[in-house]
Parts: structure tokens; sequence; C-alpha cells
């Protein structure tokens, strides 16, 4: 009930922007969505946004359709935000909305296997998403070692997913946020509370336990996230293909058509201090045969990754 309230409280107020900013017209839709890239986009104080922006305004006053809003609003948000930057259309049908939960399996030798597929709670819960990989971890803190599959996950909330494998990852700042004017740091502590969970609650697996990551060319947004969370960490090496380049943050904004502008504002900086954006993360390990490559070299080790 409450989830419910918030949800019309946010709808209201989302109508009554929209009233003022009267998108019930195409172009004044078009000039409701450029004035929010030109507040919110990463790449809004550049001479390209200038000239795409005066474009885009102009061409807004011939359309006649919704439609041409759309075109035009995703075109100029490629701009603004970049590639990360888009246009998304109401879920209508969530019964085919392609979202699984995360899978967590025993392998051979004292090896833990986790799946942590893309989430944005539509099927799947946050809860039900955060403990069924969390308390598998918290049953194992003993492992031999474990593999954390991101392959094909797409994104979505990335606050679950770094939750459920919050065993895996030490206290403090586990990435940042970079935008136009600012870098922010997200800490682990923050994470969790987001979903309901007492840091202090939180059994460690030991810092010596090695961790193989899984990636693909699917690997994308928050997903590439939660892999930035491990990186620079000496137990941690990744396996598989590069990934989709799409490590940015984002914002949402709920607009009168109930289509979502997901607007890029920000890069991803790891602890190394590395800045990921546009661009693949290449793995540690490329290769056509990750999983198996994982658990020879959990089988094999150290503990430690090295070159």
């Amino acid at each position: 009930m409450k989830k419910t309230i918030i949800y019309l409280l946010a709808a209201l107020l989302a109508f009554g922007a929209a009233s003022c900013d009267n998108q019930s017209t195409p172009a004044g839709y078009v000039r409701h969505c450029v004035k929010l890239l030109d507040r919110d986009g990463l790449y809004a104080d550049s001479p390209e946004w200038k000239a795409k922006k005066n474009e885009v305004l102009a061409s807004a006053k011939t359309i006649s359709t919704l439609e041409e809003a759309h075109a035009l609003v995703q075109e100029a948000g490629y701009v603004a935000g970049g590639k990360h930057t888009f246009l998304q259309a109401p879920v209508k049908d969530t019964t085919t909305y392609p979202e699984v939960a995360p899978e967590v399996i025993m392998l051979e030798d004292g090896i833990l296997y986790v799946l942590i597929p893309a989430h944005s709670g539509v099927k799947v819960s946050d809860s039900l998403y955060v403990h069924t990989v969390f308390d598998f971890l918290q049953e194992h803190l003993d492992a031999k070692g474990v593999i954390i599959d991101l392959r094909n996950n797409t994104g979505g909330n990335m606050y679950p997913m770094i939750t459920a494998v919050s065993p895996l990852l030490p206290d403090g700042i586990i990435l940042r946020f970079k935008s136009r004017d600012k870098v922010s740091p997200i800490t682990l502590d923050y994470v969790v509370r987001s979903c309901q969970l007492a840091p202090d609650s939180i059994g460690k697996i030991p810092s010596s336990t090695p961790i193989a990551i899984l990636t693909n060319a699917m690997t994308g947004s928050s997903g590439e996230a939660t892999l930035i969370c491990f990186r620079g960490l000496d137990n941690a090496k990744t396996f598989g293909a590069p990934t989709a380049g799409y490590a940015s943050g984002n914002v949402t904004h709920l607009l009168a058509d109930g289509y979502l502008l997901a607007i890029t504002r920000s890069c991803d900086v790891a602890r190394t201090d590395e800045i990921f954006c546009n661009d693949p993360i290449d793995p540690d390990v490329e290769t056509e045969e990750p999983l198996e490559e994982a658990v020879k070299w959990i089988s094999g080790g150290s503990g430690r990754y090295t070159d």
C-alpha cells in the first residue's frame, strides 16, 4: 500500500510537471525533454549539444505526432547524454518481461557459482533477488572460491546486484560517479542500507578467497557497475569477453505519455581511479570458455590475481 501511494504521488507530480510544460503537444513534449537533457546530460556543456539543441527545437516546431517527438528526443539524447541515454515505452505486459531470478550452485571442490542477471524489479522483487544470493553466500563463508556470472546482465538497478554480493566486497567506497561538475562516492554501507540490510550484520568471505567474474558483450550498465566494484581487488580476476561499454549512471524521468527518459549523468570510476563510460571493459583473460577457465584458476589457486 505504501509503495502504491508513493507511485500515485509520483504520477501526480509528473502530471503537474506535464501540465506546466504542455507535453500534450508534440512540440511541448520535445521542449520539456530538452530542458531535462540540458540539466542532466553528461555532455550538455559541449558545443555539439548546443548546436543540436537549437536544431531539435527548430525541428519540433514542424512536427505533428508524438512518434516524431520520440524520434527527436532520442536523437537529442544521444548528443546530450551519449549512447546510454534512451526513451523507454511503458511496460504493458509484465507476463512476457524477460526478467529472471539469480541462481546459486555449489560446484565441485567447494566453489560457489552465482548468476547475477539483469534486474528491474518488474517480475522479481528486490528482496528475492538479494536474498537468493546473499543468504547462500552467508551459509558458505568458507568457500574455496566464488564465480560471479555477469554474462548477459544488461543492467537495471545496481543496488540489489551489489548488495547480493556484498559479502565478497570490502567496506568503504566501492565506486564513484563522475558527472559534469562533481564526483560522488558510493559506499557499500549506503548500497546495502538501500536494500534494507544492516551493514554490521554481513558476514564476509575472507579477502584471500579467489573471486572469478564472467563477462561478455551483453554485460552492460549496472552489470558493468557491479563488475567495477571488484576492480583493483587482489583476489578478483575476470574471464570471458569485453563488456558492452555502458558503464555510466542514468537518471530517469517519467513523461506525460508514460514513457521514461533515461539520461546519462555520470561515468563510473573504479577504486583504481580508472574512468569507464562508453568503452568496453576488457577481461583479464579473454576466452570462449570463461567458466572452465575460472574453475581452473580457482582450483589452482593462490587466491591472488597475478598477470
